[in-house]
């Protein structure tokens, strides 16, 4: 079967912002990039800075409903610990997912003092049929993500496939791809997108890179998001291909980025801060029920 990359809808770049206590932080989506435009993706934060000052105060005990959260940490150590019991030590290369969904209270908190606090968090929404679900929360070692390794390439597997392999991370709704992907100096890549439907992005937090079909590639940066077209089949012609993959080249100094796709839930979303459900009655009752101390 042909195959064709999509090509590159928008290119951006998160805004500066502060969260928790005082962390400092580039908001992308939730940002520049509106949730919508990535269903089923809220929200995507990158921390980065050598300065203590940046993220010692953390994210001190807050409540979550209706979403799941993933933390993909690339330097430093935070740790987490929630009113369910749970406890863990989030280090460089180790993935967290935690299923809010009826309602959890957690904190994150640095465990060190100096040094470099780099990483990345994600919210996914949840299905309506999952919202009030039962929270659960995992820690995945850096050791057990997957990886593919060639001379000029080395991609992390968190989530979905990847030349036979598969993530660590699995049995989410909405089918996610999580790919960690470094490429040497003009390497090519590509990377199959399993559904017509998926949205994907690539975030870029090392060098460059060409994203999108010969002829038609748009340039990522470091610290730049790209959003992929998604047409679906019906505004496809007959005589086109749909596009099912991602195509890549890396710049003159290699490129590291973040790749993500995942089925779009086309649900209504109502969010008020840390709760994401489908109706304002649901945000009311969500209040309600923290306030009650029912999480």
């Amino acid at each position: 079967m042909s195959s064709v990359s999509r090509k590159v809808a928008n290119v951006a770049k998160g805004y500066k912002t502060k969260d928790g206590a005082g962390v400092s932080l580039l908001r992308v989506i939730g940002g520049p990039i509106s949730s919508k435009s990535v269903d089923p993706f809220l929200m995507l934060d990158a921390f980065k800075s050598e300065n203590p000052n940046d993220y010692i105060a953390g994210f001190p005990s807050h409540p979550h409903r209706g979403q799941q959260t993933l933390t993909y940490m690339i330097d430093g150590i935070m740790e987490h610990k929630d009113n369910k019991g749970n406890k863990g030590l989030l280090k460089p290369g180790m993935v967290q997912v935690m299923n809010a969904a009826r309602g959890i209270i957690h904190s994150e908190m640095p465990k060190q003092v100096e040094g470099k606090m780099f990483g990345f968090q994600f919210w996914l929404n949840l299905a309506a049929v999952d919202k009030m679900s039962d929270p659960w929360y995992k820690d995945i070692p850096a050791e057990e993500i997957p990886e593919v390794i060639t001379n000029d390439k080395k991609v992390r597997v968190v989530a979905g496939h990847y030349e036979g392999v598969e993530g660590i991370v699995k049995g989410l709704r909405v089918n996610p791809i999580f790919l960690d992907v470094k490429l040497s100096p003009n390497t090519k890549f590509s990377v199959d997108i399993p559904d017509f439907d998926h949205n994907s992005f690539v975030y870029v937090f090392e060098g460059e890179g060409k994203f999108g079909p010969e002829g038609y590639e748009k340039v990522v940066g470091d610290q730049q998001i790209g959003v992929l077209e998604n047409r679906d089949r019906v505004t496809i012609n007959d005589n086109e291909i749909t596009p099912n993959k991602l195509d890549a080249v890396a710049g003159e100094n290699g490129v590291r980025f973040l790749f993500l796709s995942a089925k779009p839930l086309r649900e209504p979303i109502v969010q008020h801060g840390p709760f994401v459900m489908n109706t304002q009655k649901e945000i009311q009752q969500a209040f309600f029920d923290y306030q009650m101390g029912r999480f």
